[in-house]
This record gives structure tokens, sequence and C-alpha cells, in this order.
């Protein structure tokens, strides 16, 4: 799992938490605890799929265009990070003499894929809204 993930879920979740539902990159990042340059690089690629849009100028920045009810882990897990549960180097070589040394990458790329699977289907039962429904329960 890479952090731009969970980036990405507290940008929206803050979007959504906001009245008007917009706000800067500076404003994002210091509520992430993160640089501007990274929320901005992160927001670029929500901004793509739909999930917000952009206001130049004064009093501009990012506005939620989805709707949090709608929205949910997994589809922004596909964004950001889909494949990085799966390892980019695995133990083994195909070409061992060895049972084990010769199918361990095969065996691994498949118990990851399942994984990834798994936990997208988890991620596909909560939304951004439940998120921040848990987040005013901490109150």
């Amino acid at each position: 799992m890479n952090s731009e993930f969970t980036i990405a879920v507290h940008s929206l979740v803050y979007l959504a938490y906001l009245p008007e539902r917009m706000a800067s990159s500076e404003m994002i990042a210091d509520n992430v605890g993160t640089h501007s340059v990274r929320v901005r690089k992160i927001m670029s690629g929500l901004r793509r799929s739909g999930l917000v849009d952009t206001r130049e100028g004064s009093g501009g920045g990012y506005r939620l265009t989805a709707d949090p009810e709608a929205v949910t882990l997994a589809d922004i897990y596909r964004i950001m990070a889909q494949g990085s549960l799966i390892p980019s180097w695995c133990s083994g070589d195909p070409e061992m003499d060895c049972v084990v040394g010769s199918n361990m990458n095969q065996v691994m790329y498949g118990i990851f894929c399942k994984a990834e699977k798994h936990l997208e289907t988890y991620f596909h039962a909560i939304t951004l809204q439940d998120v921040l429904q848990q987040i005013k329960d901490c109150e």
C-alpha cells in the first residue's frame, strides 16, 4: 500500500467535511500534514478521475464534485494504489533446479493478487461519508 492512497482519502474526506467542499492545496496539505506539491500531484489524479474539480485564481482550489455517499475506498484505491500490494521483487528463479525456488514467484504473485481482491472487496463497503462519520464520532 502506498501513502498516496491515504493522502487521497484524507483529502477527499476533508473536502467532504468543508461546507463549500472546496480548499486550496495549502489548506489540504496543512490538514494532511504533507507538502502542497505532493497534494497537487495526488489531486491531479483525482481530478482526472472526476472526483474533484479545480477553480483557478483568488479563492480557488479543489472542490469535491462526487457524492461522499457514493465514492468508496475501493474507487480511490483503484485510482491511486491498485497493484501496490504486489511487491516489485519476489524471491526465487523460474530457471532454478528446485521446486521451491522455481515456483515461489508465481505462487506468491497469485497470493498477492487474491489478497488485493479481498482488500478491494472490503474497501468497496466503505464510503467517504462512512469515514467522515467515524471521524465525527471521535469527537
